[in-house]
């Protein structure tokens, strides 16, 4: 069956075609017995609790802004600001490493003030570079050495 363009119904020829089937289909189905009527009745329920879900499609009104990133029209408050949040926690975060870090510095250079000051031997003296060598191969590291083999002698 070939139509043309021409043959098509136009929007008010099928709203009068609907209705008038939407009739016939009515008065046909005053005629059909009781058991008849029961039998479509118990099917319709039927196929209606078979039915799935309709998917509600939501529309919204999506628009580029100057940057040309495309953004929904109402947009809440922390959508605006929310990627801030962790930016300032980062930022923090740096700032308390870099704090820890620095106090970590101070206490250790604290540390050795303290252990340079209450030493018998002058601080000049460690920056005295035949010191250090004195230190490594002069008579305190025989002693040492001594002391170590005395210990490990049997008495």
């Amino acid at each position: 069956m070939n139509r043309n363009n021409e043959d098509l119904l136009n929007s008010t020829e099928a709203n009068q075609f609907g209705l008038a089937t939407a009739a016939l289909l009515r008065q046909g189905s005053q005629s059909l017995p009781a058991s008849v009527k029961d039998r479509l009745y118990a099917a319709r329920l039927k196929a209606l609790s078979l039915k799935k879900p309709e998917k509600v499609r939501i529309q919204q009104h999506v628009l580029a802004n100057s940057t040309g990133n495309w953004s929904v029209g109402s947009r809440s408050f922390w959508d605006n600001v929310g990627w801030v949040a962790p930016l300032v926690v980062l930022v923090f975060g740096l700032i308390g490493i870099a704090q820890w870090q620095q106090d970590s510095r101070i206490n250790d250079i604290a540390e050795l003030d303290v252990a340079l000051l209450t030493d018998d031997v002058p601080p000049d003296a460690y920056a005295d570079s035949g010191f250090l060598g004195f230190l490594k191969n002069g008579p305190l590291a025989d002693s040492e050495q001594d002391s170590l083999d005395s210990s490990k002698s049997p008495s």
